[in-house]
């Protein structure tokens, strides 16, 4: 499961989509609207996404985790559009026969996804917006 998607995560629903008899461990990591950042109180965020392109770095950074770490199946849902505070805006599961190579998977796929994938964040708050992140 690798997508895009203007509607809410579930989390649930990833885990599904990752869980095989063979695995021991399944780690997740969901990525939410904070209400505040650099001393700003956060109204909203609003995410865009270079469509394909993105979708396709997402896939790109699965297979990768995949081989890196010998886990054996990663999930990757990231949001666009307007997001309330409390709501997620990106969320990963990977399940793996061991702990120790699921989190360092999922740490990967995170960290990776924020350097490489088109996705750009528009913070709005009290008096204005900005651009925020690799590229804005």
């Amino acid at each position: 499961m690798i997508r895009l998607q203007s509607t809410p995560i579930v989390l649930d629903e990833l885990v599904r989509d990752v869980r095989g008899d063979g695995d021991g461990a399944i780690a997740t990591f969901l990525g939410c609207v904070r209400a505040d950042n650099r001393g700003r109180s956060v109204l909203f965020l609003e995410y865009e996404a270079y469509g394909g392109m993105a979708e396709r770095e997402m896939e790109r950074i699965a297979a990768e985790a995949l081989v890196r770490h010998a886990v054996s199946r990663v999930a990757i849902v990231h949001r666009t559009g307007r997001l309330e505070i409390g709501e997620a805006s990106v969320a990963i599961a990977v399940a793996a026969p061991h702990r120790a190579a699921a989190l360092e998977a999922t740490r990967f796929v995170i960290d990776t996804l924020k350097k490489t994938v088109p996705i750009w964040k528009r913070e709005h708050f009290e008096g204005g917006s900005v651009w925020i992140g690799e590229g804005a």
